[in-house]
C-alpha cells in the first residue's frame, strides 16, 4: 500500500514530516499535485488542496482518500462516488477553536473593545460611558447544532445568555436540556436573537441563504457572526444590512478567498474581519495531524476508519 500527503507550501513541513515519519515512514510528502500520475493507494489532504476530476484522475489507484479537515468541499464528491473511493474527514479536532473564535467576536462587540482601543490609542481620549453591555440576558442563536453548535453552547452557557437554536435535525428534549437550548424556527431565531452564530453546511439550501429578506427579519443592531461558509451570505445585502440596520458583523469566511479587499466591506466599523482562521490554532493542528495519521492507520490495518463521509 502506498501513501502520499499534500501539504499545501505556507504550512510548515518540518515538524509534519517528524511526526509521520516516526508512526508512517513509508508516507511521501509533497506540496503540489504537479506530476501527471501517482499510484497512491491512499491520498491525504487538506481543504487548501483543489482534488477536481482532472486532480484526482492522477491517482489511478487511489481507494481511500483522508481530509485533514472538517469540509470536504475541495473534493469533486461526484467522481469519488463514482469510482468507490472511501472518502473520511475529522471533524472534531477544531470545533472548540471555531467555539471560542464566535464567543471572541460576541464579547469584542458587546465589549465595544474596537472603539475603546481606537479612542485611547489614536485620539488618546479616556471615554467615561461607553456602549459595553452584558451577554447575560442577551438572546444567542445558533444555526446548525452539529459538533461546533453543541461546544458553542456548552462554552456559552456559564455567561448567562438565553440560548434559541434551529437546525433541521432536532435534538432531543434531553440534549436540550442539558445545554439550556430552545428549540425555535428559523424565521423566529432571526428575529428574537440579540446575536446569531451561523454552523450550517454549504448545501443547495443553504447557498446565498443570507440575502435581504433574511437579514430584514433580524434586530436593529444584531451580531451577525459566520465562521462556516461565505456563499451562504450574499455580500451585498450584509453591507446594506450593517449600513442600515446596525448590524454588527463578524466574519471568517468569504465567497471568494482570498477576498477582495477593495470591497466595501472591509471599510465598515462595525464589521469585525479574520482569515478563516476560526478553527486554526497550534492545539486544533495538533489535534487534526494525530487524528488523520491514527484514521489513515486503521485503514492501512483494515479497521473500518472513523468519520466516513456519507455520499
Amino acid at each position: 500500500m502506498k501513501f502520499l500527503t499534500v501539504l499545501p507550501e505556507f504550512i510548515p513541513s518540518s515538524s509534519v514530516k517528524d511526526t509521520i515519519n516516526q508512526i508512517l515512514p513509508e508516507m511521501e510528502i509533497v506540496n503540489n499535485l504537479e506530476f501527471e500520475k501517482n499510484d497512491a493507494d491512499v491520498l491525504v489532504a487538506t481543504t487548501f488542496t483543489r482534488l477536481g476530476r482532472k486532480e484526482l484522475e492522477k491517482f489511478p489507484n487511489l481507494k481511500y482518500l483522508q481530509i485533514a479537515s472538517t469540509g470536504v468541499d475541495n473534493v469533486d464528491l461526484s467522481y469519488i462516488k463514482e469510482k468507490g473511493i472511501t472518502i473520511c474527514n475529522i471533524p472534531i479536532a477544531n470545533k472548540q477553536s471555531v467555539a471560542e473564535h464566535v464567543i471572541a467576536f460576541i464579547l469584542v462587540f458587546l465589549k465595544d473593545m474596537v472603539f475603546l482601543n481606537a479612542e485611547l490609542k489614536e485620539r488618546k481620549s479616556w471615554p467615561i460611558l461607553t456602549g459595553s453591555r452584558d451577554l447575560e440576558g442577551k438572546s444567542v442563536g445558533i444555526l446548525g447544532m452539529g459538533m461546533i453548535g453543541v461546544q458553542l453552547a456548552k462554552r456559552l452557557l456559564p455567561f448567562g445568555p438565553s440560548l434559541l437554536y434551529y437546525d433541521v435535525r432536532r435534538l432531543s428534549t434531553d440534549e436540550e436540556e442539558m445545554l439550556g437550548l430552545n428549540y425555535v424556527t428559523f424565521d423566529e431565531l432571526l428575529a428574537n436573537s440579540d446575536v446569531i452564530s451561523v454552523h450550517m453546511p454549504l448545501t443547495k439550501d443553504t447557498r446565498g441563504l443570507f440575502d435581504e429578506r433574511t437579514f430584514s427579519k433580524m434586530k436593529e443592531g444584531a451580531i451577525f457572526i459566520n465562521t462556516s461558509r461565505g456563499e451562504m451570505v450574499d455580500e451585498n445585502a450584509l453591507i446594506n444590512a450593517v449600513k442600515k440596520k446596525g448590524i454588527k458583523a463578524g466574519i471568517d469566511v468569504y465567497t471568494k478567498e482570498p477576498p477582495d479587499f477593495d470591497s466595501e466591506l472591509f471599510k465598515l466599523e462595525n464589521v469585525i474581519c479574520s482569515p478563516h482562521i476560526a478553527g486554526v490554532t497550534a492545539e486544533s493542528q495538533q489535534r487534526f495531524l494525530t487524528e488523520t495519521i491514527s484514521n489513515v492507520l486503521r485503514y492501512a490495518q483494515g479497521i473500518d476508519p472513523l468519520y466516513r463521509v456519507e455520499l
